[in-house]
């Protein structure tokens, strides 16, 4: 099985311990504690999940803006973003060696995870900049991810985590949410060698499904692991429970048996394009996939990345030798008129537009908000069932 990256075995930051996790869930309510922002716990279900191994916890200023600028922290180890814990003020923390990080996103506020406090440290407007730019390629407040990474305050505290649970994620989404763990121990246990990942935060319809079995048919991988995102979007975008029924069901039904997974992990999503393309083969490799699936504008938002940049990153920024996975490079995909099936349209340099069922997001939402199916060429019938159950619950405005 390929091995995560750099080092041989995952390091998971979750207590898997049953004794010391009771010890360390009774430390934490006597502890000086701060509530986190949404993008930090969803960092912290990650470092508990081994996605994000080796890492231990929250990068320090140093490390970020070295991750920001060329992938690698101060040490030289490989890490494609800036993994901060950023905070409006740290007043409740003042002094505090051993601190408790508290979770916004579940009623309560309950701790999430423990952290000892190496550094807190004032990042100043001009390093918050420079790390906006390089991440996101932008600084433009209207992209989701500079807003939301530019919201979160300006003091970062750093240090290695002990996380005590998975947020939201494990309780809201069962049958979905999976560690890294877990996705490699079910791995070996299906007898894989050649693994797909597939990364997505939308339903699949029939042009994604098809994309996932060129890509198993091209490397002869034994299955695919399909790995949506399960935290939080910007507004507009499918809740999670609604893309976990239609990507189930289409996994269910058109798929051969034992060659498909159906997971979820627990993240906010970035937008970052390029470098989250990068965060997103990471994490991959540390799940077990040997080979990630990249198509035309992965990760992005609007028009603030060229459609290939998530691709050609691994070629011309990712360190040599950073990662082992292999990355898919797929085009755009669409049913073919002329060849009755799906393809890539670079394969199909003949083509017109004309030759293509394509249909726009803006026009799939209004047929499924009218209760019309989109053809079937373009979405599997069960799907587009369940889409059409959801946009028509929506208030009509």
């Amino acid at each position: 099985m390929i091995k995560p990256v750099g080092s041989d075995e995952l390091r998971p930051r979750f207590v898997y311990d049953p004794e010391q996790h009771h010890r360390l869930s009774r430390e934490a309510e006597s502890l000086p504690s701060v509530i986190v922002s949404s993008q930090a716990a969803g960092n912290a279900v990650m470092l508990g999940a081994g996605y994000f191994s080796p890492l231990d916890g929250f990068m320090n200023l140093a490390d970020a803006l070295s991750t920001a600028q060329s992938m690698t922290l101060t040490d030289g180890r490989f890490f494609p973003v800036p993994l901060l814990c950023l905070l409006e003020s740290a007043d409740a923390i003042a002094g505090a060696t051993r601190i408790a990080l508290r979770d916004p996103n579940v009623e309560g506020k309950p701790v999430l995870a423990v952290m000892d406090v190496t550094a807190v440290e004032q990042v100043s407007d001009d390093q918050m900049a420079l790390m906006t730019e390089q991440v996101y390629g932008t600084s433009d407040p209207k992209h989701p991810g500079v807003e939301t990474f530019n919201s979160q305050g300006r003091i970062a505290i750093s240090g290695p985590i002990q996380v005590l649970n998975f947020s939201y994620f494990q309780t809201d989404f069962p049958d979905t949410f999976r560690t890294a763990v877990e996705i490699r121990h079910e791995i070996q246990e299906r007898g894989w060698q050649k693994i797909v990942a597939f990364q997505t935060r939308n339903p699949m319809h029939r042009a994604h499904e098809e994309l996932c079995k060129m890509a198993m048919e091209a490397v002869e991988a034994d299955g695919v692991v399909i790995h949506m995102l399960l935290g939080q979007l910007k507004p507009g975008d499918i809740p999670a429970p609604v893309r976990d029924a239609a990507i189930r069901t289409m996994a269910e039904l058109y798929f051969p048996p034992n060659t498909v997974m159906v997971t979820g992990y627990g993240f906010d999503m970035l937008y970052a394009g390029p470098r989250e393309a990068v965060l997103h083969a990471y994490f991959r490799q540390n799940m077990g996939a040997t080979h990630f699936i990249i198509g035309r504008d992965h990760a992005g938002v609007g028009d603030y990345y060229g459609p290939f940049d998530a691709q050609t990153i691994f070629d011309d920024a990712v360190p040599a030798g950073a990662l082992a996975i292999e990355i898919f490079r797929a085009d755009h995909t669409a049913y073919s008129k002329k060849l009755d099936r799906v393809v890539m349209m670079r394969d199909v340099p003949d083509h017109t537009k004309e030759d293509f069922i394509l249909l726009s997001g803006t026009r799939v939402r209004e047929m499924l908000g009218q209760g019309e199916a989109p053809p079937p060429e373009f979405s599997r019938p069960e799907v587009a069932q369940i889409l059409m159950d959801y946009y028509q619950s929506l208030p009509q405005s």
